[in-house]
């Protein structure tokens, strides 16, 4: 059974605000985690459509996510929980998967009112707020009691942020942090 996932995302976000403003309404803190992830083709040249294998730090799920628009529900995907990371990656290069890509991302999550709030961090890009609900109505809600027009939010992927940046995230195979 697929699932559709409500959530946009306001970009270039000035961390410390948001914070401010997630904290000030109420917003919870669930976490601060380095996530780490391979990204495989479905089908090698399809787009909107791929296999990611995830780390977040407490989980490791491997899901099919599908881009179906750009809209707050645009994105579905099947996920399931697998027990390690390395050894998940290892079968599905057995099954003939090759990872396009590795990536890594920092993550400081909140909830307010029963919506997950991400301020995401990722290399070479600004900072973006995520914010995800159960229903679109959650979403725009959550964003006017955080002072964000509704109307600049965006539902574009991991893909089309860099590309707003000028980088193609697809001729990058391997995107970390540098070391500290």
């Amino acid at each position: 059974m697929s699932t559709t996932e409500y959530e946009a995302k306001a970009l270039d976000i000035d961390v410390q605000a948001i914070t401010a403003r997630i904290r000030n309404e109420g917003g919870l803190h669930v976490a601060d985690r380095l996530m780490r992830r391979y990204v495989y083709d479905v089908v090698p040249g399809e787009r909107g459509r791929w296999v990611r294998l995830r780390d977040t730090g407490t989980e490791v799920t491997l899901c099919v996510k599908q881009i179906v628009s750009d809209a707050i529900d645009g994105t579905h995907e099947e996920e399931v929980t697998v027990s390690h990371f390395e050894d998940t990656h290892a079968l599905l290069n057995l099954m003939g998967f090759t990872a396009k890509a590795y990536q890594e991302n920092r993550r400081v999550s909140y909830v307010l009112d029963d919506v997950r709030l991400e301020i995401d961090s990722w290399p070479l890009i600004p900072p973006y707020l995520e914010i995800e609900g159960d229903s679109v109505e959650d979403v725009i809600s959550t964003s006017k009691i955080l002072g964000l027009d509704p109307e600049s939010l965006t539902a574009v992927n991991a893909l089309g942020i860099y590309a707003r940046h000028g980088i193609d995230l697809t001729q990058i195979e391997e995107l970390r942090f540098p070391p500290l």
